[in-house]
């Protein structure tokens, strides 16, 4: 008997199948991946939850099975989901990855023998051993050197800021963007992506300890959308074509009494007609050039992400407390 999904798993894919234009210029393909990958980054596809089969999410979208098949199989090839022989596609767990958690508690099982070793030669008993960590856990923690990385230089410092309060003080935040190929001064004990990024982020850092966040739209957005009055002429714009279902999906979900909205991508041939006839202009991050086209009768608003706090406490933190466990690293002074 096949698995019923959840149903806050049944509401995202409601939001999808209402958010997929088939009038759009955008690809159909395109606007589902987007709208399958960001809704996991963002924490609405829940990680281990099971997707419907292929032949039921066409159905449920009103899409060819091909077209869902292709597009399981750009996500599996990015690793945000995951089919397993027998049981179905799940979403995968991206918070530290597997290969680099076990790399982890080998290299501190390693060290771990190292002192007993070096312990038993100075004639310590297990006790003694014991009671020296417990001392030395209680010493100031390190300070650690984490990467946030993202697309745009100024969403990507915000998720740095956004960050900030969760660490400690001697703590510090890189904001740095894909885009960037110069080498990073110093040693990283950690990188931070958006989950849409973590194959981007092991690329780039490889080796290096990941945490892969769910971002959800910030408060100041929150309450903008909240904001817009019901009869005003939304236009929503999307920065990467397959951010565009995503995006009216959002504003759907937060903005749920809005009844006139018209989604389009910033390549849009009638985009500056479109532009001149909204009340309300909504573009995600990397589009706010387009704000400066408005009258001064118009509104612009910025989509705009932050950390999931939850996933902070769940994933991060406890990502950082690891490290910290691990003490220095070889030839840092501590």
């Amino acid at each position: 008997m096949s698995a019923t999904p959840a149903p806050d798993l049944d509401a995202a894919l409601l939001r999808i199948a209402q958010a997929i234009d088939p009038a759009s210029s955008v690809p159909v393909s395109v606007q589902l991946r987007g709208a399958l990958e960001y809704g996991i980054a963002a924490g609405d596809i829940p990680s281990g939850s099971r997707l419907p089969s292929v032949r039921r999410l066409a159905a449920t979208l009103g899409l060819s099975p091909v077209t869902v098949s292709n597009v399981f199989a750009a996500l599996q090839e990015r690793g945000q989901i995951e089919g397993r022989v027998g049981s179905g596609t799940f979403v995968t767990d991206r918070g530290i990855p597997c290969a680099a958690r076990t790399a982890q508690m080998a290299a501190l099982e390693r060290q771990i023998a190292a002192l007993v070793a070096a312990g038993r030669d100075l004639g310590l008993s297990a006790q003694d051993l014991a009671l020296r960590v417990t001392m030395a856990a209680c010493a100031a923690p390190r300070a650690l050197r984490i990467v946030v990385l993202g697309t745009f230089s100024d969403a990507t410092a915000a998720y740095a800021r956004d960050l900030a309060p969760y660490l400690a003080p001697e703590d510090l935040a890189i904001a740095w963007t894909t885009d960037r190929r110069e080498d990073l001064p110093g040693h990283i004990d950690l990188v931070v992506s958006p989950r849409t990024l973590a194959a981007q982020a092991a690329a780039l850092f490889p080796g290096i300890p990941q945490v892969s966040m769910i971002l959800i739209p910030n408060e100041a957005t929150r309450v903008a959308l909240a904001g817009i009055r019901p009869d005003a002429r939304v236009l929503l714009v999307s920065y990467f074509d397959d951010f565009l279902s995503v995006l009216k999906a959002g504003v759907a979900r937060f903005a749920p009494h809005l009844g006139r909205v018209t989604a389009v991508a910033r390549t849009a041939d009638d985009l500056d007609r479109l532009i001149a006839e909204c009340d309300v202009l909504i573009h995600a991050t990397g589009a706010d050039y387009l704000a400066a086209r408005l009258s001064a009768r118009q509104a612009a608003i910025e989509y705009r992400h932050t950390p999931d706090s939850h996933a902070v406490q769940t994933q991060l933190l406890p990502a950082l407390d690891g490290l910290r466990a691990a003490g220095p690293i070889k030839g840092e002074t501590p």
